[in-house]
C-alpha cells in the first residue's frame, strides 16, 4: 500500500485553540472551495439552537469517554454533532468553527453503526444544506477500530465521526503556514463535538493515533485528504 505524506499515526491534537491566532490573517471566504459527493441519502433533522445545558456546564463536565452502552443514538442526536461540527451559522456560510480566511478545509465523515433509522454505512455530511451523502454501505465500526491500533471503543460506539482535510485549500492562501491553520481548525471542531456531547449527555473522546492509510481507504478518500481525527460517540 502506498503511503501517503505525513507520519503514520497523528498525536493527539489540543482540542482549544486560540481563535485570534486566524482572526487577523485575511477576510473570511464566504465561498469556500467544498466539493459535495452525491447522491445524497437524506436530509437531516434540523438543529436545535437553544438547549437546556448551558456552555459553562458543558465546559465544565466534558471529560473523555470510552465506554459506551449500547443504546442507538436518534437521528436527532446525530443532526446536533454534525452541525456543532460544521454545520452553517450564517447566511454568508460561516460555520460553528473559525476557519483561517473562511477557508474551510475540513471534511467531516459519519461512521454509523447503530442509530435509529439510519442504515450502516459511511455517509459524508454537507455542511451547506444540512444533510448526508451515502459513500458505502455496511457496518465498518470494528475495520474502523483496526486502523486505530485496535482501540475497541471505537467499535463500540453508535457512531464515529472522523475529521479530514484538503489542505491545499488553506496552504493555497497561506502557504506552509496554512498547514498549521489546519491543525488548529480540527481542534476547534473537534471541542465543538465533545460540548454539544456533554449537552446531549453522550460520551465522546478524540483519537489521533490510527494508520492514515488504512482509515483514508476505509473511508474511501482521495488522495489531496488526509484523515486527522476520529471521535467516537454513545450513549453513557
Amino acid at each position: 500500500m502506498k503511503m501517503r505524506s505525513g507520519s503514520l499515526f497523528r498525536l493527539l491534537i489540543v482540542p482549544l485553540m486560540v481563535s485570534s491566532l486566524l482572526a487577523g490573517c485575511a477576510p473570511e471566504n464566504t465561498q469556500p472551495d467544498v466539493v459535495l459527493s452525491d447522491p445524497v441519502e437524506s436530509a437531516l433533522p434540523e438543529p436545535q439552537l437553544d438547549g437546556d445545558v448551558s456552555v459553562e456546564r458543558s465546559l465544565s463536565e466534558r471529560r473523555s469517554v470510552r465506554d459506551y452502552s449500547e443504546e442507538p443514538l436518534t437521528l436527532e442526536a446525530v443532526s446536533q454533532l454534525l452541525w456543532a461540527a460544521q454545520g452553517i451559522t450564517d447566511q454568508r456560510g460561516l460555520r460553528t468553527a473559525p476557519s483561517a480566511g473562511g477557508t474551510y478545509p475540513l471534511e467531516t465523515y459519519l461512521v454509523a453503526g447503530n442509530v435509529v433509522d439510519m442504515s450502516p454505512g459511511v455517509y459524508r455530511y454537507d455542511p451547506g444544506a444540512h444533510q448526508l451523502s451515502k459513500v458505502q454501505d455496511g457496518d465498518i465500526r470494528s475495520e474502523l477500530a483496526g486502523a486505530a491500533l485496535g482501540q475497541q471503543f471505537v467499535a463500540d460506539a453508535a457512531i464515529n465521526i472522523v475529521f479530514t482535510a484538503v489542505f491545499e485549500r488553506t496552504t493555497r492562501a497561506y502557504g506552509g503556514r496554512g498547514t498549521q491553520y489546519v491543525y488548529m481548525e480540527v481542534g476547534h471542531a473537534a471541542q465543538n463535538v465533545y460540548l454539544q456531547a456533554v449537552a446531549l449527555d453522550l460520551g465522546t473522546v478524540v483519537i489521533g493515533a490510527f494508520h492514515d492509510d488504512d482509515v483514508a481507504e476505509l473511508l474511501g478518500l482521495s488522495q489531496d485528504e488526509q484523515p486527522l481525527y476520529i471521535m467516537p460517540v454513545g450513549k453513557l
